[in-house]
């Protein structure tokens, strides 16, 4: 195996059991997928019928565009997974890695009408970079990638409408970070539904705040510190957490 092929095996069983540590899973019924550099456009997923937890970095399945593993496994994979996953990986060169949950918080904001509130600097993080994507049934039907890709368009997040979340990014830390910040904005949303009347910061604050959460390089005043490598820095503490707590996810 490539040492690359090894690298990413490792990072996105991590990710796994990070998904099933903070209650982010569905049993055997979501998935998380990283791409493995290449024209073929391969791509790892989970072997469908284990649990999150169960998952290690050898026992994740590569597929190609079409579904179809590219070497011998004793496991399917999941159909709507592939779907999904592939479509993304297709048409989004930077969309490395692809996360999708069906969690409580995110499946409730999912079925609201107006989506992701501004209402906390979790959600904020995602300030005019959410997409979101009408609901068409079980993700089985080649036909729905088309829309999938454009309802995602740039976006680093989607909200899949009745459904559930989905995040990419150029690594599986960035995939990650994003999903659960999402997640806890999304949990955030609905504890404060239920508290009376909500609290929206101003327009100007909304983008001032997504600015200083994703673009390292904008203008800053005098005043204003620099604040870089969170991503990296969160995601290696979340390897050293499950080097304690799991650490079989490597093997």
């Amino acid at each position: 195996m490539h040492d690359i092929e090894r690298h990413l095996r490792q990072e996105l069983a991590a990710c796994y059991r990070l998904v099933a540590h903070y209650r982010m899973s569905d049993l055997i019924f979501t998935h998380l997928s990283v791409r493995i550099p290449g024209p073929e456009h391969h791509f790892l997923i989970n072997p469908y019928g284990l649990l999150f937890e169960e998952i290690t970095a050898s026992s994740l399945v590569k597929i190609d565009l079409a579904g179809q593993p590219v070497a011998p496994t004793g496991h399917r994979v999941n159909p709507a997974g592939f779907v999904i996953h592939s479509a993304i990986h297709a048409a989004r060169d930077d969309a490395q890695c692809v996360l999708h949950t069906h969690t409580r918080a995110g499946c409730a904001v999912a079925a609201q009408a107006a989506g992701l509130l501004p209402i906390s600097q979790f959600a904020l993080t995602f300030h005019g970079r959410v997409g979101y994507h009408t609901y068409e049934g079980v993700a089985l039907d080649l036909d729905e990638q088309a829309r999938l890709v454009a309802d995602l368009g740039d976006n680093d997040v989607m909200i899949l409408r009745n459904h559930g979340l989905l995040s990419v990014g150029r690594s599986v830390a960035e995939a990650f970070i994003r999903l659960f910040y999402l997640e806890k904005a999304c949990d955030v949303q609905i504890a404060a539904q239920a508290g009376g009347d909500l609290l929206l910061p101003d327009t100007p604050v909304r983008e001032r705040t997504q600015r200083q959460l994703n673009d390292p390089a904008r203008q800053r005043s005098a005043r204003e510190l620099d604040n870089p490598g969170g991503v990296e820095l969160a995601w290696q503490a979340l390897l050293r957490q499950l080097d304690r707590i799991a650490p079989d996810y490597r093997l």
